[in-house]
């Protein structure tokens, strides 16, 4: 495995690239991470099964069009690979710290370019991606309710119910979704898609975010992720408000965008998160 990533990359490169390097790093739940180097370049890289390929090309794809907007420091593509029995994702490699205040203001302004960026008249994406391991699609869509209702909550809440986890008729929930929504048409605005705190850091040249799940969608989604596990420093919010304010209204459809996060992590994980999922759908009143 190791000699066909550095064959591959000796290609890329246009040089010779023999590992001489690879410091295994914390990569989260899913991936092994690594830091691989000769005696000239460093580079990060993700490692997987070989048929969990997609998950690192809609990932490509995610950076892609964020460093196309060119608003918030985002990893580098480099290649993508397999060998017999892996896939692989190579990206560029930056050292890192855990956001501070003052790095934490700046990508609160950041995220406000990033949302404020492009005109897409629909919600959805070019292609289907995952948030973690689970499938998320992002077919076309004009309104926004639907698109969230249908394609997020009912998603995900038929996915709990193949998996035995029932919380409660999937239509009824959907219809509720779309009421709620049904007057909210918010500007369709690029989203990183799983922006917790574990996915944002401070370089040398500033803020970065990474592992995303991108698709055009409500700006909220975002915010409102940032303070579902654990939070962001305040200095965050305040460098998001002094960009670009968040609508009335906001406080109340919070929890209704984190619903999504917390029914995959109810798919993913199980245990606790389902009772936190039966508690939102109830206090959202979901239900009849």
């Amino acid at each position: 495995m190791w000699q066909a990533i550095s064959h591959q990359l000796s290609d890329v490169l246009g040089k010779p690239f023999k590992i001489t390097e690879k410091e295994p790093l914390e990569g989260g739940d899913i991936n092994e991470c690594y830091c691989i180097g000769d005696d000239n370049d460093r580079f990060f890289l993700k490692l997987n099964d070989r048929d969990l390929l997609m998950i690192f090309e809609t990932e490509a794809e995610s950076l892609r069009i964020l460093n196309e907007a060119d608003c918030i420091q985002v990893p580098q593509f480099l290649h993508l690979g397999t060998s017999r029995d892996k896939s692989f994702l190579v990206l560029n490699y930056l050292p890192t710290k855990v956001l501070d205040n003052d790095a934490a203001y700046t990508l609160g302004q950041e995220l406000a370019r990033l949302h404020s960026w492009g005109e897409q008249a629909e919600y959805g994406f070019d292609l289907d991606n995952y948030i973690g391991l689970t499938p998320q699609p992002n077919k076309w869509r004009r309104r926004w309710c639907r698109f969230f209702a249908e394609q997020r909550i009912a998603w995900q809440l038929q996915i709990c119910q193949e998996k035995g986890i029932d919380l409660g008729n999937i239509d009824t929930i959907t219809s509720r979704v779309i009421d709620i929504l049904m007057h909210h048409q918010p500007k369709p605005s690029l989203l990183h898609g799983d922006l917790w705190h574990g996915n944002t850091a401070v370089t040398v040249t500033g803020p970065i975010i990474f592992d995303p799940a991108s698709y055009w969608g409500d700006r909220e989604c975002d915010i409102a992720m940032t303070e579902l596990f654990g939070g962001f420093p305040q200095t965050f919010y305040d460098g998001y408000q002094s960009v670009w304010p968040l609508d009335e209204g906001y406080q109340e459809r919070k929890e209704l965008y984190n619903l999504y996060h917390v029914l995959n992590h109810c798919n993913l994980f199980g245990g606790s998160y389902i009772s936190q999922a039966e508690h939102s759908i109830k206090k959202l009143g979901l239900l009849k």
